[in-house]
């Protein structure tokens, strides 16, 4: 059940600022499981589950990365900028889908073969201006016919495939993987405390849902779930990103090494609480580096509690993210009983 959602999520498309084939698999999937959903002027989707008068916001950003088109050349080729933090050599020969104005356009991102690099080239920097997108179109009037212009939205086309040992890869796992452990606590949740659970817009662009939608609900606690770095595979060591895969939920003591977020303790403790009551593994991490909505929820107004939830995500940022589907389902598991009893504050 777990993974066909998560494949569902995956597969679909949701660049920061166009994240509506998102909202339409929340709503479905929440009906009859909350008491409201609205969605503001920004367009996070707010799904409530009244209770008493102490309120708990968890945060899930719907949007992925992706890129958008800059210009289209005489020969029907696509410039394009990026959407978010993209490490160039990942979107080197993958496969796109623009979405146009008459609808999706499959496309191709291409550049200089290596028969034809000199040994200049191939020690050049992979760089985005350097890539451009092919849709097979021969002129510019030509994509334009297919509904293809200047701020077309264009996403990785890349379909979530399961691995050995209960893990599975595919595009957009940050932060779909948040996203149903979100819908998930929805389902299996029993509280007394009203939730507000908030599927954020434009996170990897600025955590700008979370910000709005913090201030508009003024909860007296807060949580983000999100996904973070492993480090437990070639490249990374343990020293700069302690969780590994499989070990269970990871609570984020520290993001961008204070710069981001401090969690709240009494809110760490409350969810360490509710692990080694129920025996559910999880870890904790000090990072140096990225953010959650955590971060700016914990600014808002005169300061809320906050603290991330996050799943260990190798490859994080590219078309073959991976995570543990048991790493999802503890996730679950925790805040589902955390949430049973009001935190300390």
């Amino acid at each position: 059940m777990v993974y066909d959602l998560l494949k569902k999520l995956s597969d679909a498309h949701g660049l920061s600022g166009f994240e509506g084939n998102i909202k339409t698999i929340i709503r479905k999937e929440l009906d009859g499981y909350v008491d409201e959903i609205t969605e503001d002027r920004l367009g996070n989707l707010i799904a409530i589950k009244k209770g008493s008068d102490f309120s708990v916001m968890i945060a899930s950003h719907m949007d992925e990365i992706g890129l958008m088109v800059q210009y289209i050349d005489d020969k029907g080729f696509i410039k394009f900028v990026g959407i978010g933090g993209w490490f160039n050599p990942t979107l080197h020969t993958q496969r796109v889908v623009l979405h146009g104005t008459k609808g999706p356009v499959p496309g191709v991102i291409g550049s200089k073969p290596p028969h034809v690099m000199t040994p200049e080239d191939r020690k050049k920097e992979i760089k985005m201006e350097d890539l451009f997108i092919d849709i097979g179109a021969s002129s510019a009037e030509e994509a334009a016919g297919l509904g293809i212009e200047i701020g077309t939205p264009v996403t990785i086309e890349q379909e979530l495939i399961k691995l050995a040992n209960n893990r599975v890869t595919g595009k957009a796992l940050d932060n779909r993987v948040g996203v149903l452990v979100l819908i998930e606590t929805l389902r299996r949740m029993k509280t007394s405390m009203t939730i507000y659970a908030v599927f954020t817009v434009q996170e990897e662009i600025g955590l700008k849902g979370a910000k709005v939608s913090a201030f508009a609900l003024n909860p007296d606690v807060a949580i983000a779930t999100d996904v973070t770095i492993p480090g437990d595979h070639p490249g990374v060591s343990k020293k700069e990103a302690s969780p590994e895969m499989g070990k269970g939920p990871v609570l984020v003591l520290a993001s961008a090494s204070g710069r981001g977020l401090l969690a709240d303790n009494r809110l760490v403790t409350w969810l360490r609480s509710a692990g080694d009551k129920m025996k559910i593994p999880y870890q904790l991490e000090v990072g140096d580096g990225g953010n959650t909505d955590a971060s700016i929820i914990n600014l808002v107004r005169d300061g809320i509690p906050s603290i991330p939830l996050s799943v260990p995500s190798r490859y994080i940022h590219s078309p073959v993210e991976v995570v543990d589907l048991k790493d999802v389902e503890s996730t679950i598991d925790l805040l589902v009983d955390a949430l049973k009893k009001k935190p300390k504050i």
